[in-house]
């Protein structure tokens, strides 16, 4: 079972003024970690404070104008105006109040300052993402033409569907009944797409493991003494195992002691990276080949778990790989506790028969968000990329493309590929390195 991701639209409601209790109750149990590194995130602050200022300058205009023309006041004397904010965007260099301003001059100042540091906030999201659609929820295009007719529209439209925008704060889209646009990831990507014509259809990144499958796990590692992850290189996916390792409880992977990779000479290099990413440690076991036709590794992996059942004191083990192979070391040792982890397209039902009449828990990794891998994949391909540099003369950055993720073995979708290819592979540059000598950077 599934449910769906709540963290880019944790970072929506944060980036356009969503009030902070509000945030709290419906986001903190599930992103808690992004709800931390938001309010840590000045450039999101800066975002944030001035769309609260935006929205309720829309919602306030004429009170706010008449307070300005007859009793002359300005913003920092208007308390329906957040006066911390202001003191804090002074503070971080933005000319907040002015003398003898009006209400449109400053929607004008407001819909500069947005559009003039909104992608400074890029980095918040995954590259999965299509930043241009989210970039256009804040960003106004010629918002100073025609004398601030387009901000007359937007006021009209906004103040007309008032309750059509998330939490009633103001965003730059075609407004619509909905409901709730950010109350998950999955509506949230579906809704923005299709207001740009387009459609978003990997469902793995707004889909997670449900908390019955997640709380299996820790209910199998608090009652074991001391636990192991052994993984089958060879039938098992680096990326979708790393989703596992980030959709899990931190403070309840830290009781596991050890990951041990028992791999082959022919799998993908991203079980290199494996250990640069996680706080487990992570012991990596390359099995040699005797002839090409014939991998060792299920015989390498079931010796070595043995060895650390008798002579380490490990009792319990979480087996990630989907083949069947695995039940003989399963079957060899019944005394210890077993956990399997598996992937749906590479486990048949015989195996998932046997586990469950011998009341051993499966589930399958494929069920947990694949959102977070962006980082890992990044670092494998840029491995790659810098092996191909010396290569790459002659080659369209679209080809070019193509190879690294067949070579790394990266499942992607002709989207992810394309973003992956416009920024990092089309932006390679020459420059010179400390003796004087050209070489090829990578704008990582």
């Amino acid at each position: 079972m599934t449910v769906d991701t709540k963290e880019v639209v944790t970072t929506i409601a944060y980036l356009i003024g969503v009030r902070k209790n509000i945030i709290e109750q419906c986001f903190r149990e599930d992103c808690g970690e992004t709800l931390d590194k938001l309010y840590a995130s000045q450039e999101a602050t800066i975002i944030r404070y001035l769309c609260k200022l935006r929205t309720t300058l829309f919602q306030k205009f004429k009170k706010t104008d008449d307070a300005m023309r007859y009793e002359l006041k300005n913003l920092n004397s208007l308390e329906w105006y957040d006066q911390e904010n202001i003191k804090q965007l002074e503070k971080w260099g933005f000319v907040i109040i002015h003398a003898n301003y009006r209400s449109n001059k400053y929607m004008q100042d407001f819909t500069r300052l947005i559009n003039e540091n909104i992608d400074h906030c890029a980095n918040l999201f995954y590259d999965w993402v299509n930043w241009e659609y989210i970039r256009d929820l804040f960003y106004i295009p010629k918002y100073n033409h025609n004398e601030g007719a387009v901000m007359r529209e937007e006021f009209y439209k906004y103040m007309s569907n008032i309750d059509c925008y998330p939490f009633q704060m103001y965003i730059h889209w075609k407004p619509a009944e909905l409901g709730s646009i950010i109350y998950s990831d999955r509506k949230f990507l579906k809704v923005i797409y299709g207001q740009h014509n387009d459609v978003f259809t990997d469902f793995t990144k707004y889909k997670d493991a449900d908390d019955e499958t997640k709380n299996n796990i820790y209910a199998f590692v608090e009652s074991s003494t001391r636990t192991a992850i052994a993984v089958d290189c060879e039938n098992s996916d680096v990326f979708k195992l790393y989703s596992v390792l980030k959709n899990l409880n931190p403070d309840e992977l830290a009781k596991i002691e050890k990951i041990t990779l028992y791999d082959d000479d022919n799998t993908t290099s991203g079980w290199d990276w494996l250990a640069h990413f996680i706080s487990i440690p992570v012991e990596h076991i390359e099995v040699q080949r005797v002839t090409d036709r014939k991998s060792l590794v299920d015989i390498k992996m079931t010796a070595s778990v043995c060895k650390d059942y008798y002579e380490n004191g490990i009792s319990s083990f979480i087996i990630v790989s989907s083949d069947s192979d695995f039940w003989g070391l399963i079957s060899s040792l019944p005394n210890a506790d077993f956990l399997v982890m598996y992937e749906y397209d590479k486990c048949g039902m015989a195996i998932k028969n046997a586990l469950s009449e011998h009341n051993i828990y499966y589930c399958a990794i494929d069920d947990f968000c694949t959102s977070a891998t962006d980082e890992l994949k990044k670092a494998v391909l840029f491995e790659e990329l810098e092996k191909h540099l010396p290569e790459i003369y002659g080659q369209t950055p679209a080809d070019l493309t193509r190879m690294l993720y067949e070579n790394t073995r990266i499942a992607a979708t002709q989207k992810e590929m394309d973003v992956f290819c416009t920024k990092y592979v089309k932006t390679l540059r020459l420059r010179l390195n400390s003796e004087g000598a050209f070489v090829i950077e990578i704008q990582k």
